[in-house]
């Protein structure tokens, strides 16, 4: 009598490669710090754990190019559930670029440790509250319940993937660039009224350095305001974070066989 009834292995594989894929890919789990001993033993510790809520051996001996196939499909649909999170951050990073850019701190990125870019300060800054407030909300438990929910609405050992998958990654992504515009909205507005103030008052007044004028009337602005409007910030990180959860919710329903 077998340990190990067959198809076991097999499937915990193809459990492995889907976890593989989000912990590696999800920028919340750790994405650019490398591939520790901590992320390989938290990949192990989830995958074997909702192997034994929600697994069961593969029905049939798959050829190895028809496993190779599984494994393709099984990385394809972590990536799929870490882009959701990766959406959800580009409307912070394009709120942040839209504001560094207005205010010339893009001339004074610096390398975020966890992509390995330079980035620019506001944007850290708006990427450190969103991922504390996403902690704090419990945000990694919500991924991890997404990636055990994709075992219910997409089993293992099915070579299928359906192609709804990747016009519901297109929508979200246009409506996480139009968040992240509004996000920066109001701060912009006042750092644009202050760059054509500034200009009138170099026509008014030639003997003025405009860009000296211009380069510290901007970043007094605009500090000014992140300080007046910071009490805004927490109303619109509920909405993304609102927004993640649906978006996790599409792209089960995206990925249901």
């Amino acid at each position: 009598m077998d340990l190990v009834p067959p198809g076991t292995l097999e499937a915990f594989g193809l459990f492995l490669a889907r976890t593989s894929a989000l912990v590696v890919a999800a920028p919340l789990l750790g994405s650019g710090t490398g591939f520790a001993a901590w992320r390989v033993g938290l990949i192990v510790a989830v995958a074997f754990l909702l192997y034994g809520v929600s697994g069961a051996p593969l029905e049939h001996a798959p050829s190895t190019l028809e496993y190779a196939l599984l494994v393709l499909r099984e990385i394809l649909i972590g990536l799929f559930l870490a882009f959701m999170l990766q959406l959800v951050v580009v409307a912070v990073r394009v709120g942040g670029e839209l504001l560094g850019s207005e205010m010339g701190f893009n001339l004074a990125s610096q390398v975020d440790p966890t992509t390995n870019v330079h980035t620019p300060v506001v944007t850290q800054y708006y990427e450190i509250f969103f991922f504390l407030g996403l902690l704090a909300i419990n945000g990694h438990h919500l991924l991890l319940r997404g990636l055990e929910r994709s075992f219910e609405r997409a089993p293992v050992g099915v070579l299928s993937f359906q192609t709804a998958a990747g016009w519901t990654a297109i929508e979200l992504f246009s409506q996480m660039f139009v968040a992240g515009i509004t996000l920066a909205a109001p701060i912009f507005v006042l750092l644009v009224l202050t760059t054509v103030l500034v200009a009138l008052l170099g026509r008014t007044v030639p003997q003025i350095n405009v860009m000296e004028v211009g380069f510290s009337a901007r970043i007094g602005v605009g500090l000014l305001a992140l300080f007046v409007f910071a009490p805004l910030m927490a109303p619109a990180l509920d909405g993304l974070y609102a927004h993640l959860m649906g978006s996790l919710d599409l792209a089960l329903d995206a990925l249901t066989v």
